[in-house]
């Protein structure tokens, strides 16, 4: 049987519910939503990590973002690990990446960032790439390389290239760009890593293509916005917008590949780092336990995954590298974490996990384990910045998603719940133990 190509199409900060296959109202991603039809479409996918940098540094090393010294943004990508780009190549597939990387500067403190370690605007070298070798058109820090219109990217040679136009449509044409390049003779692997729908920071506000607040104005906000203050009445229909923009660009890679012939023999994947509160469960997006940060969208189709599957069980962001190469019919590497989502739609699995392991940085030192039913998270008193991982952390929150699911009511102190915290508290610890972190001591919530 000839060997797919894979596609992995990443966007960054999206919430799973701006798709109409998982509930959105307004007419938003009806490329995704035919995509999930014809697919599989995972109902409960969370993120491992809701910082960008760190979600980035799980998918290229297969391993916990603590494992290899990238728990924080502004960390590079180790250059002494096997990437997963590195094992497609070995297993002779091109390998390709387009957008935003995230992983190849250095910053010790919020400010101090050294000449010799700053790649942000500047194009990124080829040692710090993760092993992506045949097509690069990218840049380290997207947003500082440009905005919602208008930028420039750097190729493999190290040229800068500018462009105009819509960011979205920008960095899915490079991509379709290669796809014009490929000349067939071996199968591809393609990494398109687009910065939308994410905020732009030094505008302060998501840049939506123009005319989203006209055409996406009358939306319905999602029930747990509406339990904060934030900022989503001004932002959300252009943060709509970004993903509506999102979902064209895929239909026009999908598009390409039919019209290439090479459609039937792909393999594409569609998620995002994390989600995306806005502001209502602390002071800026993301960085949170909460539904809203961890839980993401997460389509495939192609191959195993045909069929209008919908899958409940639960499935993490740190599954995905260990199945990208079993869909290639590389076997996962002895320190990859996770498991292969192919064994689980093929029915190949008695037995799943029971839930998903979060590790939260930069906002706090802190854990989450989420499981069907409940929500537990804790919280170390250490420099979230400096520190990885703490011996002590308190428990921070306890919710019960069948009866709470936008996460109104923290039961954490509730004396009734001290036996279900204490057996949360044990698998959040065996967790912790998979991931190569060492055993803490949980105690109980403190002012």
């Amino acid at each position: 049987m000839e060997r797919p190509n894979i596609i992995f199409y990443f966007s960054d900060q999206q919430r799973w519910d701006t798709l109409g296959c998982y509930g959105q109202p307004l007419d938003v991603t009806p490329n995704l939503d035919r995509l999930a039809k014809e697919g599989t479409l995972f109902e409960r996918a969370f993120t491992c990590q809701p910082v960008c940098g760190p979600a980035r540094a799980c998918l290229q090393s297969g391993k916990y973002a603590t494992q290899i010294g990238c728990h924080r943004n502004a960390q590079a990508l180790p250059e002494n690990i096997t990437t997963l780009a590195d094992y497609f190549r070995r297993a002779g597939y091109e390998t390709a990446y387009v957008g935003k990387w995230h992983l190849a500067s250095n910053r010790s403190s919020y400010e101090a960032l050294e000449d010799e370690e700053n790649f942000e605007t500047r194009a990124v070298p080829e040692n710090r790439r993760g092993g992506y070798r045949d097509y690069w058109m990218a840049s380290d820090v997207l947003e500082a390389t440009s905005h919602g219109y208008d930028g420039y990217v750097f190729d493999e040679t190290g040229k800068k290239h500018e462009f105009i136009g819509y960011r979205a449509d920008a960095v899915n044409n490079y991509a379709i760009h290669y796809l014009h390049k490929y000349q067939g003779e071996n199968p591809f692997f393609l990494f398109i890593s687009q910065i939308e729908p994410h905020h732009q920071n030094d505008h302060g506000r998501f840049e939506g293509p123009d005319r989203s607040k006209e055409l996406l104005g009358n939306f319905t906000p999602p029930g747990d916005m509406t339990e904060g203050e934030g900022d989503w009445k001004e932002n959300y229909p252009d943060y709509l917008g970004q993903c509506h923009s999102l979902d064209k660009n895929v239909g026009y890679l999908v598009d390409t590949l039919k019209e290439k012939g090479l459609w039937e023999n792909t393999i594409l994947f569609y998620t995002s780092d994390h989600g995306c509160h806005f502001c209502t469960r602390n002071s800026e997006y993301k960085r949170s336990c909460h539904e809203s940060s961890i839980h993401i969208p997460l389509i495939a189709t192609g191959g195993s995954f045909t069929g209008g599957k919908r899958i409940q069980n639960l499935v993490s962001l740190i599954d995905l590298p260990v199945t990208l190469l079993d869909c290639a019919g590389i076997p996962k590497p002895e320190d990859f974490q996770g498991h292969s989502l192919r064994n689980l739609v093929e029915g190949k699995v008695q037995e799943w996990q029971e839930c998903v392991f979060v590790q939260i940085s930069e906002s706090q030192v802190g854990r989450a384990i989420r499981t069907r039913k409940w929500k537990y998270s804790v919280v170390a008193e250490e420099d979230p910045w400096e520190c990885p991982g703490a011996d002590v952390y308190y428990e921070q929150y306890l919710y019960d998603l069948e009866k709470d699911p936008f996460e109104s009511v923290n039961l954490v102190r509730n004396p009734v719940y001290r036996d279900i915290r204490g057996q949360l508290a044990e698998k959040l610890k065996e967790c912790m133990k998979r991931a190569g972190e060492k055993i803490p001591e949980i105690r109980p919530y403190q002012e």
